[in-house]
């Protein structure tokens, strides 16, 4: 098949394209590497079967040249992270709505099959746990710049459900806290990535908050397993699905497993969102998915523990990361 991958570049992205390539198919990657990094796909870059843009979703030009010759989309392209969305909360709301605006209205125009990629951040504040696809969501205060990085993954799915109700095979994956090899080392979006290089660098491994809080780590060989089951699964079309794993683990767990894997000396040491995010912060204490609707339709299951994951990532750090 022809493929394009928006935002391929990325750390899902670029483990998406690295099956996609193992089975055969021809491979488009739009990129700005705003986010992405080239070093995450430069090993296909000799490929016949490989073809790298460097440009925005925002370019409907370069786009609809791109989609018009495709069979395929799997739209990952978006800012994603607290940090990134409280600094700048306009990228984020333009970015994410009006790029997958954009994908949505071309792939409609030319029939092109599609996989939206969401978030947990879709529940914001919802203490229903497990979570499933239809909860409702809970969120703060428009003052509360946080938020509107939920807000604006919901449009995408209003977008892409709206499409589906017309007929266009679209499907849309929530994601639940993936991590894995080509993590940013600065931690962007990930506390993963950002344990692993304080404790690298024999920094305090920075808790926000009590460290009570959980999430349901992913490993992203399962992150990008629901995917591709997502884009090959007739029925999945027209749905919503959880992806990630059911193991909830504290944020007081998390660091200490990567303090032993890395057999660190750092202090672990526990700070109020406001040293890092600013006066005017919210997050959720619990998230976890409800995997069933993954489970029957796609037949998806996360199968990695988190000790593994951790135990690869770890690894791919050590090899891959200089300091």
């Amino acid at each position: 098949m022809k493929i394009l991958v928006t935002g391929g570049a990325g750390f899902i992205g670029s483990n998406l394209i690295d099956v996609l390539m193992e089975q055969d198919h021809e491979i488009t990657v739009l990129d700005n590497l705003s986010v992405g990094k080239a070093s995450n796909i430069e090993h296909h870059l000799g490929s016949d079967h490989f073809h790298f843009i460097n440009d925005s979703i925002l370019n409907v030009g370069t786009l609809e040249r791109l989609v018009r010759q495709t069979d395929l989309i799997y739209h990952m392209a978006a800012v994603v992270g607290p940090k990134y969305v409280v600094q700048d909360p306009l990228g984020t709301i333009v970015t994410n709505v009006r790029g997958t605006e954009n994908v949505l209205e071309l792939a409609f125009k030319y029939w092109v099959k599609t996989v939206i990629t969401s978030s947990s951040e879709i529940y914001g504040k919802s203490t229903a746990v497990p979570l499933s696809e239809d909860d409702d969501r809970i969120l703060g205060s428009t003052i509360v710049g946080r938020w509107s990085y939920s807000d604006a993954k919901a449009i995408d799915e209003y977008f892409a459900l709206a499409y589906a109700k017309k007929g266009l095979p679209v499907a849309i994956v929530r994601y639940f806290n993936a991590y894995g090899p080509r993590l940013d080392p600065q931690g962007y979006g990930s506390v993963i990535a950002r344990f692993i290089t304080q404790a690298r660098q024999g920094e305090p491994m920075t808790i926000y908050d009590d460290g009570k809080q959980t999430r349901c780590f992913t490993y992203v060989t399962d992150t990008i397993a629901g995917t591709i089951q997502a884009a090959t699964t007739p029925e999945a079309a027209g749905l919503v699905f959880n992806i990630g794993s059911n193991r909830e683990t504290s944020v007081n767990e998390l660091a200490q497993l990567i303090h032993r894997l890395t057999d660190s000396r750092s202090e672990i040491v526990h700070v109020p969102y406001t040293s890092a995010f600013g006066p005017h912060f919210e997050e959720s204490r619990r998230r976890m998915p409800d995997v069933t609707r993954a489970r029957e339709v796609l037949g998806f299951e996360a199968q990695t523990s988190l000790e593994e994951g951790l135990r690869r990532t770890v690894e791919w750090f050590q090899k891959s990361v200089a300091w």
